[in-house]
C-alpha cells in the first residue's frame, strides 16, 4: 500500500510549455490527499524558487528541496540539512569569487549569482524562472551550488570537486551537491520521521537528478517527457506531462479512479 508519493517539478508537476501545472495533475493530488496518503516535493529548487512557480498554491505534506540537501515538514520546519563542506566547499567559492564560470550560491534563506551571461539567461528561461540576484559569498552554510556550464566545463568540475554530487538539469546548468546528500537521502529522513517504509513509496521524476529517487522508492515512474537514461531506471514509463501523465500512471496503479 502506497503512503507516500514524491514528486520532481521542473517537466513533472510543471510543464515549462504552458508554465502551469495541468488540472489532471491537481485533480490527482487533491485525490491523493483525500485517501491520507502524503504528497512531496522532491525538487532541485529552493523554497524561494517554489513561490514563484505555479506549484506556490498547493499544500504539500512536505518539501524535499536542493536535491536533498534541505528538507522541511509539511510546516516547513527543517528534518535534515546537508551542506557542501571541506575542499569543496573551498573549491566551489574559490571559483565563484574568481568568476571563472557563473555560479549560484544557496543557502538556506538566500541564492546569489556571481555574474550573468548569454547561458545563465538561456538556461534559466529554460525553467521559466528569472536570473537570481548578483551577490557576494556570506560565510554562510551552502546547500547546493549551481554553476552555467557546457559538458567540457562540467566534466572539470567533477574532477575538481570530487566530494560533490554534480547532474545536468540543462544543457548549459548543472545542480552541485554534497556527495553524502541527495534525493534518496532526504526522502529517506523523511520517511523515517513519518514512520513510513520504503515498500510504501512512490515517485515521479523526468531528469538525471531523479535516478536514484527513481530507483529507490517502491515504484518508481518516469514522465514520458524524460530522457532514456531516466525511463531505463524506472519501474514505469508514464505519458508526458502535457498528456495528462501523472494521473494516468496514478489510475494505472490502482491509487486514484
Amino acid at each position: 500500500m502506497i503512503k507516500a508519493v514524491f514528486f520532481d517539478v521542473d517537466g513533472t508537476l510543471v510543464s515549462h510549455a504552458e508554465n502551469e501545472v495541468p488540472a489532471s495533475t491537481r485533480r490527482s493530488i487533491n485525490k491523493l490527499k483525500e485517501r491520507n496518503i502524503k504528497c512531496v516535493v522532491a525538487t532541485g529548487r529552493h523554497m524561494l524558487e517554489l513561490a514563484e512557480l505555479p506549484v506556490r498554491d498547493i499544500e504539500f505534506d512536505g518539501y524535499i528541496t536542493l536535491n536533498g540537501q534541505l528538507c522541511l515538514d509539511d510546516r516547513r520546519s527543517v528534518i535534515c540539512g546537508t551542506p557542501i563542506s571541506g575542499k569543496d566547499k573551498e573549491q566551489i567559492i574559490r571559483l565563484f569569487e574568481e568568476q571563472r564560470l557563473p555560479i549560484v550560491l544557496v543557502e538556506k534563506d538566500a541564492m546569489y549569482i556571481n555574474f550573468v551571461n548569454q547561458q545563465v539567461e538561456q538556461a534559466q528561461k529554460a525553467v521559466s524562472t528569472d536570473v537570481p540576484s548578483p551577490g557576494s559569498y556570506t560565510g554562510n552554510e551552502i546547500y547546493q551550488a549551481v554553476a552555467y556550464v557546457d559538458q567540457k566545463e562540467g566534466d572539470f568540475l567533477k574532477s575538481c570537486l570530487p566530494e560533490c554530487k554534480i547532474t545536468r538539469w540543462n544543457e548549459y546548468a548543472v545542480d552541485i551537491i554534497s556527495c553524502h546528500g541527495g534525493k534518496r537521502y532526504g526522502i529517506e529522513q523523511y520517511l523515517e520521521k513519518y514512520s513510513i517504509s520504503r515498500q510504501e513509496t512512490m515517485s515521479f521524476g523526468d531528469g538525471e537528478n531523479d535516478i536514484e529517487m527513481l530507483e529507490f522508492t517502491e515504484v518508481g515512474i518516469a514522465m514520458g517527457n524524460a530522457g532514456d537514461e531516466v525511463k531505463a531506471c524506472a519501474d514505469f514509463a508514464a505519458a508526458g506531462i502535457d498528456e495528462d501523465g501523472i494521473e494516468k500512471a496514478l489510475q494505472h496503479y490502482g491509487l486514484i479512479d
